[in-house]
């Protein structure tokens, strides 16, 4: 498979899900147990995305800056931090960490 072919079949397949989307009716999106998932849904997904790109290279599990940077982003988080200082903490002690370690 060519990667033109790949990225052909992956519009395709986002169009059918849109579309699919577009076809559910307005009663089955309403239930407060979809309402709960659909606003809990795009967080684990990120949270998964996040911790995949922090402790994954090539297969391999690793620990480096990146899981430093993490872990001081979560303490930011314990102690109720604006958004912004926490992505500024994680950056800071990432490069810190990097800084140190070469």
């Amino acid at each position: 498979m060519t990667a033109w072919t790949a990225i052909a079949l992956t519009a395709v397949g986002c169009y059918l899900v849109k579309l699919l989307g577009l076809a559910v009716p307005a009663a089955a999106l309403e239930r407060p147990a979809v309402r709960r998932l659909a606003a809990l849904l795009p967080v684990a997904l990120l949270a998964a995305l996040t911790a995949l790109q922090t402790v994954d290279d090539g297969g391999a599990p690793v620990l480096d800056a990146r899981a430093a940077g993490l872990a001081a982003a979560g303490v930011a988080l314990l102690l109720r931090a604006p958004f912004l200082l926490v992505v500024a903490v994680a950056v800071a002690v990432t490069a810190g960490v990097r800084a140190v370690g070469g």
